[in-house]
């Protein structure tokens, strides 16, 4: 094939593009019309592929899987507006404030309910480091601690489900959302475990980086600890366990699910006297811009596919990935190093839909199914959820920057994600060592 060239540079242009910082929806757009034209006049692309476009975007507008991104969205950031999130963090802190690092073990717990509750990172970073964070402050904590402990607890809204990543990674990789769910649901856990263990550790050997709550405050609060952990655990946690439950069940799908979840926190809100107008609109305006900012990534990555395999990139890709030496083990180095580097760049919903098409039939080509490309979904996800932490655009680190105070420097928030990451990663390498902790849960639901 003479046009073997237009699949490499076509790849090469758009993330140039990219990195220059023009949008990224845009820059797959631009490239994919730029390059067509190209092909057209250089005999190597017909501009008959194009018509398949339209129908493939209606495609994308239909696809029910892709429903239940705005769904969870709009759950999570209607607990973040009707300060539900507010009131469980306050109160679990509380609980676990005797003890040294209290506040920061509180924060992973909260974490990992918020996560479980609404899949968004966002509304949890920036829920945790406007209540958190100015708390921790005041007893004492170490700032690159506190805020090491409240980005990384956030993003565990990517892995733990219900997770939009996790719903995007079922639609891009042909996969049930559910049993992504399901094969998530132990490397999640496991991960918040570790997050859990490095507090505790560091507690116990530098015990002045993490103080308890002082006395004379938790004896103040301890009359009316216990009827405020039911009033304010049992809401979220009955709102998981119908959203969590419905899907595991097989009662509800995804997208089902999520709009039950969605109704639930606007009920929820409604019962605390906090589902106001203004609540309201600010929900529907933050799920439109992230919806919209999905549909546009969508949009550009099938303009962009469609021409790249017009003129045989997808080829190139995988012959590329198939014959690199070790076969499935030099794959899983390549698309681990290949992820973990873009998310020092890009967001995970551009890595997902620019990488994952590529990487997919690759891993398939190489023996890749059924519950083996679960847990190859989950250890992407795994390795996606990186791309919020690590400098110098980690998402989570920005969104907690946004409500730090300013006497916390930038270059502690991101002292504070280091050791993060390594766990991260000493996780990721647990879930590739060992496929069992992903699939063991589903093989054993059927």
């Amino acid at each position: 094939m003479g046009g073997d060239w237009l699949g490499p540079l076509m790849f090469g242009v758009v993330f140039l593009l990219i990195f220059s910082g023009y949008p990224v929806a845009f820059s797959l757009g631009g490239t994919s019309l730029l390059f067509a034209a190209i092909g057209v006049a250089t005999g190597y692309f017909e501009w008959t592929f194009m018509l398949a476009f339209p129908e493939r975007v209606f495609g994308v507008m239909g696809n029910q899987v892709l429903l239940a991104v705005p769904f969870f969205i709009l759950m999570g950031t209607m607990l973040e507006r009707s300060k539900l999130a507010e009131d469980l963090l306050r109160t679990v802190g509380l609980l676990f404030g005797p003890m040294r690092g209290g506040l920061a073990l509180a924060v992973v717990f909260v974490g990992v309910l918020l996560a479980a509750a609404t899949g968004v990172v966002g509304a949890s970073v920036v829920a945790m480091g406007m209540i958190s964070l100015p708390i921790m402050t005041r007893y004492g904590y170490a700032p690159s601690f506190s805020t090491g402990v409240i980005c990384a607890s956030g993003t565990l809204g990517q892995i733990v489900p219900p997770s939009v990543v996790l719903v995007v990674l079922g639609d891009q990789l042909g996969l049930s959302v559910g049993d992504l769910f399901v094969g998530a649901l132990v490397p999640g856990l496991m991960l918040a475990g570790f997050f859990a263990l490095y507090v505790v550790a560091v507690a116990f050997l530098r015990p002045e980086l993490a103080p308890a709550i002082p006395a004379a405050e938790r004896a103040e609060a301890a009359g009316s600890l216990g009827l405020d952990v039911v009033r304010v655990l049992l809401p979220p946690l009955t709102l998981i366990l119908v959203v969590l439950g419905s899907i595991f069940a097989g009662i509800a799908t995804p997208t089902e699910a999520g709009a039950l979840g969605a109704l639930g926190a606007c009920l929820l809100a409604a019962v605390s006297g906090r589902f106001t107008l203004a609540a309201l609109r600010g929900t529907a305006r933050e799920t439109m811009r992230l919806t919209t900012m999905v549909v546009f990534l969508l949009i550009g990555s099938t303009a962009f596919s469609l021409v790249f395999r017009g003129v045989y990139g997808d080829v190139w890709i995988e012959d590329l990935l198939t014959g690199l030496p070790g076969g499935v083990v030099g794959l899983l180095i390549v698309a681990n190093v290949a992820i973990f580097l873009l998310g020092f760049f890009i967001d995970f919903f551009e890595i997902a839909f620019i990488i994952l098409p590529l990487i997919a039939p690759a891993a398939r080509a190489l023996g890749i199914e059924d519950d083996q490309m679960v847990w190859f979904g989950v250890m992407i996800a795994m390795n996606l959820q990186t791309s919020f932490l690590t400098p110098p655009f980690g998402f989570s680190l920005f969104y907690l920057r946004g409500v730090a105070p300013k006497e916390i420097p930038t270059s502690a928030i991101y002292r504070g994600a280091v050791p993060f990451i390594a766990i991260q990663l000493v996780a990721l390498g647990l879930v590739i060592a060992f496929p069992e902790l992903v699939t063991a849960l589903i093989s054993g639901g059927e």
